[in-house]
């Protein structure tokens, strides 16, 4: 099967371009009764805020200091060639460097994903700082020019931030308040919010009004939220299913033409199935407790450590035996005939990662285009007796924090991302990376073509192989 698969309407020389139309779409509003609006939005975050007083959703406990390997011309990553008129600008390090632009800040949690070329830091005191691509506008500034040195996102209240979330040309930030805010390419509602804009150059809150939300996640053009009670919300475009709403909302516009009826404001996913071979079930409404987006998939668990997934199929990256699309969450059955439950799940590209309560970790899905598609979980032998805490992964593999070292693993061509060094930028088994030998790092992140670590610093040995590292430098566009 072809990693781009055919879709119907090109199979019947019909185009698939993605819509602007949107679900729910609101009434045209005149300036002033925009201006009104905009108060009652601000007077929802008021209310809630009340209502939640006593609650605040905790960010992570660790503060570490900031590595980067990988490729830093951010708009080049993950691209074949630079777009007009933008600058050639940043080089690929193959092995860990320290970030110069933050050596000296106090850093807390570091977002960015699969899809993305741009990344969030969120400083100690809960301030949201953005690095990279932004041509969509996606790192809030005002402006759609891209950042080589963090910079402060505009539009945020004065709440700390405590999570992000990032897709392929929008982001999501979380305040301890359970609000959200959004902002980038919004041409297929994934911001949802109001406005028409295709780009939202400012944090703008999300439309949303329900219990406080604890968790931000995206793929590349949806996202998807979950609030403290279980209940995951989505919105964007639904082109496979991805949005868990038992439609990939497509529609014939008019002759020759299939569009996308996207979704603008978060919508509860309430149905979750059990499929077997001859019949379809509808679950109990499960508590969601975690989650994690790819591109065009989502992996969930719930109380009871069962996993769902839901969205494109390809490659069996939602682990269910076979390819096709799921467009509602359905149970994988795997971890249920093995009768061990799912602690923690991420999501690649094209694959999906699974670690049950024993520690053991399954792949399922495609992780290289030259390698072994799992159709369904496959344990991964080399990872046995790792403990990952922690996994970022990219267009080629992934990078995991374990004991006080790094595994990484992947191949094709490699930016550095894997910080193996120039002269092994790749390696198709799990391996450490050398250079951060003894190093504890606490969180990683991996965008399209780089990969930050969060390394902690709180003994003279963890200082003493930080200031051994290159630092590096950016030279701004």
């Amino acid at each position: 099967m072809s990693a781009k698969r055919q879709s119907k309407g090109k199979a019947n020389g019909v185009s698939r371009k993605k819509s602007k139309i949107v679900e729910d779409d609101p009434p045209v509003l005149s300036e002033e009764d925009d201006d009104d609006d905009r108060r009652s939005d601000d007077d929802d975050v008021d209310e809630l805020a009340e209502d939640n007083a006593s609650l605040r959703v905790k960010g992570p406990d660790h503060i570490g200091v900031v590595l980067l390997t990988g490729g830093t011309n951010w708009d080049l990553n993950g691209r074949k060639s630079m777009p007009k008129g933008c600058k050639s600008v940043g080089r690929n390090l193959y092995e860990p460097h320290l970030f110069g632009p933050l050596k000296d800040n106090r850093i807390r949690l570091v977002v960015s994903s699969c899809n993305s070329s741009h990344t969030i830091f969120i400083t100690e005191e809960g301030k949201a700082l953005s690095l990279g691509r932004n041509e969509k506008g996606q790192l809030g500034v005002k402006d759609l020019l891209r950042r080589d040195i963090p910079t402060p996102i505009e539009g945020l209240p004065d709440h700390a931030i405590v999570n992000a979330a990032t897709g392929r040309g929008h982001t999501l930030l979380l305040t301890d308040r359970g609000a959200v805010y959004s902002c980038g390419d919004n041409k297929n509602s994934q911001c949802g919010v109001k406005s028409k804009e295709p780009f939202v150059t400012t944090a703008m809150r999300v439309k949303y009004n329900g219990p406080p939300i604890v968790k931000v996640g995206c793929g590349a053009e949806f996202s998807i939220l979950l609030d403290c009670k279980g209940t995951l919300y989505s919105f964007g475009l639904p082109e496979y299913g991805q949005l868990g709403h038992n439609t990939n909302g497509e529609y014939i516009e008019r002759a020759g033409a299939i569009n996308f009826a996207t979704v603008k404001l978060p919508k509860p996913i309430m149905t979750f199935v059990e499929k077997t071979k001859n019949k379809v079930e509808i679950l109990p409404k499960p508590e969601i407790r975690d989650f994690a987006c790819g591109t065009n998939h989502t992996v969930a668990i719930d109380d009871h450590k069962k996993a769902y997934s839901w969205g494109f199929g390809g490659y069996g990256r939602l682990g269910h035996s076979e390819p096709k699309d799921e467009l509602q969450p359905r149970l994988i059955k795997y971890f249920d005939v093995q009768r061990s439950g799912v602690k923690h799940v991420a999501c690649g590209p094209a694959f999906s990662i699974a670690i049950n309560e024993f520690g053991a970790v399954y792949l399922f899905g495609q992780m290289s285009s030259r390698g072994e598609a799992n159709m369904y979980p496959k344990p991964v032998q080399d990872l046995h007796g790792w403990n990952l805490r922690s996994i970022g992964t990219c267009s080629i593999g992934l990078v995991a924090a374990a004991d006080d070292s790094c595994i990484v693993w992947g191949s094709g061509t490699s930016s550095g991302e894997l910080g193996l060094g120039e002269l092994k930028k790749s390696s198709a088994k799990p391996c450490e990376m050398k250079k951060l030998d003894g190093l504890y790092v606490e969180q990683v992140t991996c965008g399209s073509a780089h990969t930050f670590l969060l390394a902690r610093d709180l003994s003279e040995d963890d200082k003493d192989i930080i200031a051994s590292m290159p630092e590096y430098k950016p030279v701004v566009a």
